[in-house]
């Protein structure tokens, strides 16, 4: 426990003694005057307890009383959200597909916006984006806006690398260059990052780059939870490239393998209003982060409710408050 105004802690000692000092002198009088008026014996337990116990409770209460205006503190764990996620997004060119309407990935953006929405001030918000190469965007923080014109902005084209995704991400939220070993080499420390969390917005279709499962391993020893979110349906849609239709659908293998090896999980979403429900399910981390809680109120309740029942009891057996 600590004090705010511990300075206080020496009055209210000082304060105390003095009052107890009072008490001693004020009773050894009354004790002589009965003397002397011939009046002295011996008191029962129970007048004893009658004559000092309302004067007690008031004593007692004083020095409680005092420390709570020292403003006592204790350190308490309080369990919340916090940290930094960053939100990896799919912008190749099978996003531009229609099975979710009113394309895949507008209906991630919407999303996803809805999700920043939802997070409190304590957890940091960056942008990825992630074609045949991975870009940050939006650097983690706690300026929620800047995250949203962030998503608003993105655009599909190119092929699709959820290695070079990962990698990027760990590298941003890391600090250090995230590769992957070659034959027989070390992984890279990257520390252990638990408070972080990716969250990636594609359709699972790979079209080259790093290995998937060796980057989420990366991350999984990194201490990083990915959350892998399936946009798009399994029966497809086709999308135009360079005068060809192609066709596309959903692959949510690959993106439940990467939330697994992680510990995170992988949520599927068929439609546009599913999607912003699936991104209700998000699993964010709780964290336990030591706080100050003030405990003046208790001690000031406490010395209230002593002095008050010393008063009653004093007002019924002696008339008189004090």
């Amino acid at each position: 426990m600590s004090f705010l105004y511990p300075a206080v802690l020496g009055v209210a000692l000082l304060v105390t003694a003095a009052a107890v000092v009072a008490y001693v002198r004020l009773q050894r009088r009354r004790t002589a005057a009965l003397a002397r008026s011939g009046f002295a014996g011996v008191l029962t337990r129970g007048a004893a307890v009658r004559r000092h116990l309302p004067y007690a409770l008031i004593l007692i209460a004083l020095p409680i009383l005092l420390v709570g205006l020292a403003r006592p503190q204790a350190e308490v764990t309080v369990p919340r959200v916090s940290g930094t996620v960053l939100l990896a997004f799919d912008v190749s060119n099978s996003m531009r597909a229609g099975d979710v309407q009113p394309t895949r990935l507008a209906a991630a953006q919407a999303a996803a916006k809805e999700f920043v929405d939802d997070q409190p001030e304590t957890v940091d918000v960056g942008v990825l984006v992630f074609g045949d190469q991975a870009l940050l965007t939006q650097a983690p923080s706690d300026d929620h806006q800047a995250a949203r014109a962030a998503i608003d902005r993105l655009a599909a084209s190119g092929g699709t690398s959820l290695g070079q995704a990962i990698l990027v991400a760990l590298g941003t939220i890391t600090g250090k260059p995230a590769t992957l070993p070659e034959d027989g080499a070390a992984p890279p420390d990257l520390g252990y990052w638990p408070s972080a969390t990716v969250v990636i917005f594609s359709d699972g279709q790979e079209t080259g780059g790093p290995d998937v499962v060796a980057a989420a391993e990366l991350a999984a020893a990194a201490g990083v939870r990915i959350q892998t979110v399936g946009v798009g349906t399994e029966r497809g849609a086709t999308v135009e490239v360079d005068g060809f239709q192609l066709g596309t659908a959903l692959d949510p293998g690959l993106l439940t393998t990467v939330a697994q090896t992680t510990g995170g999980a992988y949520l599927p979403a068929g439609d546009a209003e599913t999607l912003t429900d699936t991104t209700k399910g998000i699993d964010l981390r709780l964290t336990a982060q030591k706080e100050p809680l003030e405990l003046t109120a208790p001690f000031a309740g406490a010395a209230l409710l002593l002095l008050m029942l010393g008063a009653v009891l004093g007002s019924r057996w002696h008339g008189r408050i004090i």
